[in-house]
């Protein structure tokens, strides 16, 4: 019989469930895809739910179910944390204890009254759980692994090595000594929301510069030369609070926190790169020290920082390490792939086959899927216009709407797991185009126009483009464009916003202001062929093998799950195509009275 081990995380932010089937990934969603409801914290019945039903069992076929972190032990902290600062914090005590006292102390009863498991519910620690998303999917036999995040119980950072089928955290940084809150303190000070908005932050650095650097390195953090640092919590309130940074932070920066949705200044832009520089040098002296020590030429990466991408591309270039593997589920969404892998490969004992090769996240292509029957009878019960095309002509039509400077939401196959659209639930358009990031950002996302978008290409052809000597698959890469692609510059460069005028390569709509990109390459074993195939068409088509790729949603929402969401996004913004399975639709043929609606089309 098989052994089927279910992986949850939840409480903290990005709920989701992972179902495990001897050892291989067979489902993994977040909570957030079916409520709705971005970030999603609450305990993951929909994405429970769905990785049972796409592993064809019910909860009495459970072996084992796995909890990504220890309640206990995060509850001591918590606990011990607001003791050390009472009677500041009481609010905070307050708003928290109850949760706790009646949920998420008891996650063993409460795992059994949500799913109907009566078998054996195992818990792994925190920083366990990452460690293991990243080494056991990784196609390395033995790699050192780095995992790094706000916090689990007590470790924010950790050390480890792996080999075969386990791994052993060797070094820990501990709580309230974090990288990722330091970042989520800039992100909140800046005027973004933490827990959601720290890849704004990452987003906005190049527009600014360095200079507050040397004060973030001499104020608030005493950083060490094997990346281990103490923070200066006299300037933070995340311990006892209910904000991130206190009235020593504004002052020390010269002002309050930037209020949300106001303009942002040159002043978040310098405090951006600053706080960016930091993390770059933080990991890559973590990544040296972490090379020193286990002398491994593997690195495996996950917690929520090493979704940092623009670090990541330099611990690749500058780093010791040969290749690296970064889970694409990162932060705590992959927690509960680790566990249920921990389980199987720790607590059960059994071996592991890795090629050093190919890993086994299966592209990150984990979520549901939707037939041609089912998307054909929901467009025919809600009378929408559509055409049906082979996959040929299909494929052939995509590309000529691309070419033709549309842009496209594309839903095909399987959900994509972790935070990344990586063609499955994308938008995508023509990176030759020189309005296409503006115009995808304010009148398809509804965001800030600041934002990169990234390049998918063809990985056969991501050297010709791209200072990058391997594969990126996840999005978790960043690398420059290469030299013979941008446009000399023949004026002085403008600042801040204005940056965003230049036409810096002839591929302008995924080049950032520091001429770089956030790379996804495809290729013919990667998952999804039907991308692979598109990106060829609009290669043929066009000369270029890169198209621009960002997830199929608008800000504030979730990625799209289903086809309802998928043609409910399409006509609240001006996309101008869906090509959704076998079918595509005309925005221009739909009915004008379901425009810009937010009403759902339901399907019985």
């Amino acid at each position: 019989m098989s052994t089927y081990i279910l992986g949850i995380s939840c409480f903290y932010h990005d709920a989701a469930a992972a179902l495990i089937k001897d050892g291989e990934i067979i489902a993994a969603a977040q909570e957030e895809r079916f409520t709705r409801k971005k970030h999603d914290f609450n305990f993951p019945i929909n994405a429970m739910n769905y990785c049972l039903e796409e592993g064809g069992i019910g909860a009495n076929d459970l072996s084992f179910v796995a909890f990504y972190d220890k309640p206990f032990l995060k509850f001591e902290r918590i606990f011990l944390t607001y003791l050390s600062y009472a009677p500041a914090g009481f609010r905070s005590f307050c708003k928290a204890m109850p949760l706790w006292l009646k949920e998420r102390l008891w996650m063993s009863h409460l795992i059994s009254e949500k799913s109907g498991f009566q078998g054996k519910i195992l818990f792994t620690e925190h920083h366990e759980s990452h460690a293991a998303s990243c080494f056991y999917p990784s196609p390395f036999k033995e790699a050192a692994i780095i995992t790094m995040d706000g916090v689990g119980e007590w470790a924010t950072t950790s050390i480890g090595i792996g080999k075969d089928n386990d791994f052993k955290l060797l070094y820990e940084l501990k709580f309230p000594h974090s990288l990722g809150l330091l970042y989520s303190a800039f992100t909140y000070y800046t005027g973004f929301r933490v827990n959601s908005a720290e890849y704004k932050v990452m987003g906005l650095a190049p527009y600014g510069e360095p200079g507050y650097t040397a004060l973030i390195l001499s104020e608030l953090m005493d950083l060490k030369e094997d990346g281990s640092f103490k923070l200066n919590m006299k300037y933070f309130n995340y311990c006892a609070g209910l904000t991130m940074t206190n009235k020593r932070f504004d002052n020390l920066f010269g002002g309050p926190p930037r209020k949300p949705e106001t303009k942002i200044t040159q002043k978040e832009m310098d405090l951006a790169r600053s706080v960016q520089a930091v993390t770059e040098e933080v990991m890559l002296r973590v990544a040296r020290h972490a090379y020193s020590i286990t002398g491994k030429k593997n690195l495996c990466l996950a917690g929520g920082v090493a979704l940092n991408c623009v670090a990541n591309g330099r611990i690749l270039r500058e780093g010791p390490f040969e290749r690296m593997w970064i889970q694409p589920a990162a932060g705590d969404a992959g927690g509960a792939i680790g566990a249920a892998l921990r389980i199987w490969y720790k607590y059960l004992g059994n071996k592991r086959a890795a090629d050093d090769i190919d890993d086994r996240q299966k592209g990150s292509y984990l979520g549901p899927s939707y037939s041609d029957v089912y998307i054909e009878n929901y467009l025919k019960k809600n009378n929408i216009p559509y055409q049906k095309k082979s996959r040929d002509e299909l494929l052939k039509k995509t590309a000529e709407f691309i070419a033709d400077n549309n842009v496209i939401g594309w839903f095909q196959g399987r959900m994509e797991f972790g935070p990344r659209a990586l063609g499955a639930r994308s938008i995508i358009g023509d990176a030759r185009s020189q309005d296409m990031q503006s115009r995808m950002n304010l009148k398809i996302k509804f965001r800030e126009s600041f934002r990169p978008f990234a390049p998918t290409v063809l990985s056969e052809r991501a050297k010709d483009y791209f200072e990058i000597n391997c594969n990126s698959p996840y999005m978790l890469l960043v690398a420059n464009v290469k030299n013979g692609h941008l446009k000399s510059k023949t004026v002085k460069e403008p600042k801040g916003f204005e940056r965003l005028k230049t036409i810096r390569s002839d591929i302008p709509a995924v080049t950032h202001v520091d001429n770089s990109a956030r790379i996804q390459t495809v290729s013919r074993h990667s998952g999804n062929d039907i991308y692979y195939g598109l990106l060829n068409e609009v290669y043929k088509m066009t000369g270029c093998p890169i198209v621009i790729n960002t997830s199929f949603n608008v800000r504030g929402e979730p990625i799209v799950c289903t086809p309802e969401d998928a043609y409910r996004c399409f006509m609240r913004t001006d996309m101008d195509y869906l090509v959704m399975g076998s079918f595509t639709l005309d925005k221009k043929e739909q009915p004008v009275e379901r425009r810009k609606v937010k009403e759902c089309f339901e399907l019985d």
